[in-house]
Parts: C-alpha cells; sequence; structure tokens
C-alpha cells in the first residue's frame, strides 16, 4: 500500500477516536465547572450555618433586656474560674476569686413614672455603663430581675471592696433618660443628698464573696454572697457588705487590716467613711473594711502608739 493510502486510512480510522476525545474533554470541563460551583455554594452554606451558629451562641449566652451576659453563661463562666483556681492551688500557686451580687433599687419609681418599656431601657442603659467600670477580663452578667453578678477573677477581698464601691457609686450617680418632648436626653442625678431624694433615685447593694474564703464551689459563693447582700440591704442599700465569716476571739485587740501602697477607691472625693460605705448607709456591723475607712483606723493607731 503507498503512503498516501495508508496516511488516509489512518486518518479515517482515527477521527472518531478524536470526536470522542474532545467531546470527553467538553464532558470534563462540564463536570469540572458544575464541581466548582457545588463547592462555592456549600462553601456559602457552610458560611451561612457558621453564622447562625455564632448567632445562637450569642443570643443562648446574652440577657436580651439588657445585653450584658445572662444566668446560664454566668453558671459556666464561675464553674471554669472555680476550676481555674483549684488548679492554682493544686500547683502551689495563688488565684483569688472574687464573686459580687449586686442588687438594684429604685426601679419601681422608674416603672410608676415612664412605664414597664422605658424603664427596660434605663435598665439595659445602666448594666451597659456597669459593664465599663470593670476589667475586660471579668465577667458581669444579669442574675434575675435588678440583680446582676459580677466575676472577678485574680481578685482578693480588698480588690473586691474597691470594685463594690465604684459599682454603687455609678449606679447613684448614673444619667437617666428624660423622656420629653425634645427628646430622649439623659437626666443627671442631682446633688448627694438623703438617700430618698438622690439623683436618680437608684441605689445600689452589694455583697462580696471571695474564693476560698467564702467558700469553695459555686453554690458556696452564691449563698455567701446572697447573705452578704442580705446585710447590705437591711443596711439602707447603697452599701456593700462582706459575707460573715466565723473568727475565734483572741485575747489582744484585733490587728488592723493592712492596706496595701497604692491602692485607692475609684469613689468621688468625701464619701463618708463608714464600712462598706459611700454614703450615709445605717448599720455598724461589717465584716470587710472599706479602703478609707482601713487607713484611717491604721493611721489612728500609728498614732497613738507613736504617742
Amino acid at each position: 500500500m503507498s503512503t498516501p493510502l495508508l496516511v488516509q486510512a489512518l486518518a479515517a480510522l482515527s477521527a472518531p477516536a478524536l470526536a470522542g476525545a474532545g467531546l470527553l474533554g467538553a464532558r470534563l470541563r462540564r463536570s469540572a465547572a458544575t464541581a466548582a460551583e457545588r463547592e462555592a455554594a456549600l462553601q456559602g452554606t457552610v458560611a451561612e450555618l457558621r453564622r447562625e451558629r455564632d448567632e445562637l451562641q450569642r443570643t443562648a449566652s446574652c440577657d436580651p433586656l439588657t445585653g450584658v451576659w445572662n444566668y446560664r453563661h454566668l453558671q459556666i463562666t464561675l464553674d471554669k474560674e472555680i476550676e481555674r483556681a483549684r488548679r492554682a492551688a493544686a500547683a502551689d500557686e495563688k488565684r483569688p476569686l472574687a464573686l459580687l451580687m449586686l442588687e438594684i433599687a429604685g426601679f419601681d419609681a422608674v416603672v410608676a413614672e415612664h412605664g414597664r418599656s422605658r424603664a427596660g431601657a434605663v435598665l439595659r442603659d445602666l448594666a451597659q455603663r456597669l459593664a465599663v467600670e470593670i476589667r475586660r477580663s471579668d465577667t458581669l452578667g444579669r442574675y434575675g430581675g435588678e440583680e446582676f453578678l459580677v466575676l472577678l477573677p485574680d481578685t482578693g477581698a480588698e480588690g473586691a471592696a474597691q470594685v463594690a464601691e465604684r459599682l454603687v457609686w455609678t449606679v447613684r450617680r448614673h444619667r437617666l433618660l428624660d423622656w420629653s418632648a425634645s427628646g430622649a436626653e439623659p437626666r443627671p442625678a442631682g446633688p448627694a443628698e438623703a438617700p430618698a431624694a438622690r439623683g436618680n433615685g437608684l441605689t445600689a447593694a452589694v455583697g462580696i464573696a471571695v474564693l476560698p474564703r467564702d467558700g469553695s464551689h459555686a453554690a458556696l459563693l452564691l449563698r455567701a454572697a446572697d447573705r452578704a447582700l442580705a446585710e447590705a440591704r437591711q443596711a439602707g442599700g447603697d452599701c456593700w457588705r462582706g459575707a460573715p465569716v466565723e473568727t475565734v476571739p483572741a485575747a489582744g485587740p484585733a490587728p488592723v487590716p493592712a492596706v496595701q501602697p497604692g491602692r485607692r477607691s475609684d469613689g468621688p472625693t468625701g464619701a463618708v467613711g463608714k464600712a462598706g460605705s459611700l454614703s450615709a448607709c445605717t448599720g455598724t456591723e461589717a465584716t470587710l473594711t472599706s479602703v478609707g475607712h482601713a487607713r484611717t483606723a491604721a493611721a489612728t493607731a500609728a498614732a497613738r502608739d507613736g504617742v
């Protein structure tokens, strides 16, 4: 067979194969495009599911009224912090934990004057203001009603007392929203007078519990903080109290609580020097001594020893 005839025969035989190869290549290209579209759709679905998951986690952990952490998140965080403190104690490391239970009084008058919807807005605004007064490592959440819980990692009794003073002062001096014809404007708090006539009409009572002094697990700490809150409430509010501690009477005079240098209260200048109070809080029984009171007692004792 001559060469031209052989080339023609080979071309005739390879034409179907070339056509099949082209068809297969087109199908492969369409399959690749379809797979890319399917992958992009799956990635979009996964991203949407992640956004929904994050939203569910946020709504499951945040209080819808105030925007701060809710009771469920507080429970989880408290258990985690107690476990961290236990591990640190097992490693001979000091990792204190303080718990503040804060109750705001005076919202009945706000509800009676403005209604529940606007009173809810006031509570949300105040909760956001309280969240600014603590560290980013601390946790503020709504415990129920007008009660809030504050978790203070790496904080002892003295540091917790300072935070409690600051929160009590913040609630008393918070600027309430004033719904008038000109719009919602902040209503400034008035001058410091009697508790009933003070500024916005709101006061806070705070109970303090410290790990491990007041309890070794969450239930004991919450119970101790609740007892301290009850004492602050009985004292007239607008103050803080520490959990009662059973002590053995000593033969000599009770030592003056030591105060570390450089620590100061964030309360206003000229606060009344009563135990656990920034104002004229009635009652004299207190298990924790405020910073200003401790300094005054220490100065008095030093002057007496010098004499």
